[in-house]
């Protein structure tokens, strides 16, 4: 727009003024000071009215203009301006803090809701496994059906993605307490650092700009709850908002698994990345043509009972899963091995019917029958230091319970009777153990843009 048919100096005549009225054809002309400050506004019908009452075209303008006028300024919301417009205002000088002239809206000119700069946050939950754990290795289920059934909590890893106008990348992590930056895509791929699992994630991402990423966990590494897929599925979360094709639930799920099961050659299951970004109580199935995720529908009184019940014990040990998996790979050519996974699918089942039917002390029992089965598939999944808390759990109250994730370490879930609840945990407390409160998520994978002038 050419502000200058729509400005006049305060000793412009009224007939230079309506000549520029009749140039602009807005019926109106503003008047502005030797600072270019707006100081009035003169419309056709103002000056009319100068004439009728004896004023000549060569009167000065500043005789005539209305110093008292509507306006607005750069920082006025578009809401606003709509309901001006609404309210039979044909025009809004927008002034800037010097009150010069730097817009003008008109029912024909109105501000464009321009595409600001956003950036992407995600956040995705840890899983609790109760049952089928080893049926969802695809060395297993190439032969044999496998079936798990889990839920997902209220403890999250969580990410932040801003895209940089160059090429270089720059990732942060609370929970690895380091950050790292790489000049370009190129350079991450091929420069060894601690941050493994981001540059798996990102390569499977392949995103063709810079960024800056920040992750960091309610929970700590290596904890059996399924951490290395949570961060994978908060990381693409990020990345799929800057997607038109987004991907879908399935897809982000077998990208985390290639980023952690291929590209880093960590053995493991299938489970932890279904669960994190379907999220709710879910049974898993596992063939090679297919994976199927079968969503648990819980009465409410169920899902509140259960986290009652439930007691999430942190060991304060870690664990590898990887070396666990490969140890569990090579004792799945036994064949009392494989029958005890092929128990343990079994029991799954049964763990689902309980929990449909609200019969939670039956499957606090099945828990213990889990641990057994689970117990026995590997020499380097209990020890004896875990195998006294578990058995001292048992002989404080608990029916049941298991060590989450592969083994070695990590988190205890115990099911305990409401009358015994604070026997067991008096109990943790006497010997440090530590207990993580929690509650069921339903929603799985949550990602999220956010537009950056909002926090200015």
């Amino acid at each position: 727009m050419n502000f200058d048919l729509f400005l006049v100096s305060l000793d412009s005549s009224i007939e230079q003024a309506l000549a520029k009225i009749e140039g602009n054809h807005l019926g109106f002309i503003l008047v502005q000071n030797d600072a270019k400050q707006i100081i009035g506004l003169v419309t056709d019908g103002d000056i009319r009215r100068n004439l009728l009452n004896g004023k000549s075209l060569s009167s000065p303008i500043a005789e005539g203009m209305n110093r008292e006028f509507t306006w607005s300024s750069n920082q006025s919301p578009r809401e606003q301006l709509l309901k001006m417009l609404d309210s039979r205002i044909r025009f809004i000088p927008i002034l800037d803090d010097n009150k010069r002239l730097v817009g003008i809206v008109t029912k024909d000119e109105i501000p464009i809701l321009e595409e600001r700069k956003v950036y992407a946050r995600a956040r995705s939950p840890v899983r609790i496994s109760f049952g089928g754990g080893g049926s969802d290795l695809t060395h297993f289920f190439s032969s044999e059906k496998g079936a798990v059934i889990n839920s997902t909590v209220s403890l999250y890893t969580h990410a932040t993605l801003r895209i940089r106008e160059d090429y270089k990348i720059i990732l942060n992590s609370r929970d690895l307490k380091e950050s790292v930056e790489f000049n370009d895509l190129e350079d991450l791929l091929k420069r060894e650092t601690k941050f493994k699992l981001f540059q798996s994630i990102i390569k499977v991402a392949r995103p063709n700009f810079g960024f800056e990423l920040f992750v960091h966990s309610d929970y700590p590494m290596n904890s059996g709850l399924g951490g290395s897929a949570v961060v994978s599925s908060a990381i693409l979360g990020c990345f799929n908002q800057f997607r038109k094709d987004k991907w879908d639930n399935h897809e982000i799920a077998e990208l985390a698994f290639q980023a952690e099961r291929l590209d880093m050659g960590i053995a493991g299951g299938w489970q932890d990345q279904y669960a994190t970004v379907f999220g709710g109580f879910n049974f898993m199935e596992f063939a090679m043509d297919q994976n199927i995720v079968h969503p648990l529908r819980l009465s409410k009184d169920t899902v509140i009972e259960l986290e009652e019940s439930l007691i999430l014990c942190d060991t304060a040990t870690t664990h590898d899963s990887g070396n666990i998996h490969d140890d569990q790979r090579e004792s799945m050519k036994q064949s009392d091995i494989k029958q005890k996974v092929q128990s343990n699918v079994e029991l799954t089942y049964e763990m689902r019917n309980h929990l449909l039917r609200g019969r939670l002390m039956q499957f606090g029992l099945c828990l213990h029958k889990a641990w057994e089965i689970k117990r026995g598939l590997s020499s380097k999944i209990s020890n004896q230091f875990l195998d006294k808390i578990y058995n001292d759990a048992i002989a404080n109250g608990a029916i049941g319970g298991k060590l989450l994730g592969a083994g070695g370490g990590g988190f205890f879930l115990f099911y305990v009777p409401p009358f015994d609840r604070h026997k067991i945990l008096n109990w943790m407390d006497s010997i440090g153990l530590n207990y993580r409160p929690f509650r069921f998520d339903s929603e799985g994978l949550q990602a999220w843009t956010v537009r950056e002038e909002l926090i200015k």
